[in-house]
């Protein structure tokens, strides 16, 4: 399984069958390596309905017949407009040709065109991501909870985990996460996008390998093998 990082809470999964696109947010998102007219992919996976997670799905997917992943309101939502869909929710699995999604609880508001006619999308999740021998947790945007240590039931070669604060979990309590978690490595998300959850990766990787977790800050367009 390879990791790329398309900025903010985005990333690409390479499987030995297929790849995966997480939370896709290029447009408007001045980190992004690629443009959402040059991703490639035959998954796009959603953890919510903000648009900084799903901003880009419906033209990433139309362009590339690939199919939509996420809780049943945000899939319903773009099945309307034409998408190929499939809907889940919290606590429920499903095998597809390149492995196994679950959704995890998140603890976060899920919505679209927020203001004075917000659209309901459905409960915030996180996404468990078995393939190729090894699994994968992308937290989505979540507050720190108690019950992280379940989603560490087998065990997790890699874990996604805001850092941003302000909306997410902010360094500190990301760190409880990973007391709860105990990934073999974590990649921080969510953060330095915009000042209201401007972060420094080095200091929260340093801090983590005090209490004996590794971090990998990938910088946009980086790579990582899991």
């Amino acid at each position: 399984m390879k990791l790329t990082y398309y900025g903010h809470s985005c990333f690409l999964v390479e499987t030995t069958t297929a790849r995966l696109i997480l939370d896709p947010f290029l447009t408007g998102n001045a980190a992004a390596p690629i443009a959402a007219a040059d991703a490639r992919c035959d998954y796009v996976l959603c953890s919510h309905g903000h648009e900084d997670h799903t901003g880009d799905a419906l033209a990433i997917a139309q362009a590339n017949d690939a199919t939509i992943v996420a809780n049943y309101e945000i899939a319903e939502y773009f099945a309307a407009r034409g998408a190929k869909t499939h809907g889940m929710n919290p606590g429920g699995a499903w095998t597809f040709p390149f492995g196994r999604v679950k959704l995890t609880p998140a603890i976060h508001t899920s919505s679209l065109n927020a203001g004075l006619t917000p659209l309901y999308m459905g409960v915030a999740c996180g996404l468990i991501i078995e393939a190729d021998g090894r699994r994968l947790y992308h937290a989505g945007d979540t507050a720190l909870f108690l019950d992280m240590q379940l989603i560490a039931r087998g065990g997790l070669d890699a874990a996604l985990l805001p850092i941003g604060d302000n909306v997410t979990m902010g360094p500190a309590d990301a760190l409880d996460a990973l007391d709860l978690l105990k990934p073999k490595v974590c990649v921080p998300m969510h953060y330095n996008t915009w000042e209201t959850i401007a972060q420094d990766p080095a200091a929260f990787a340093r801090a983590a390998t005090e209490r004996v977790h590794t971090v990998n800050p990938l910088k946009p367009g980086d790579t990582l093998a899991i």
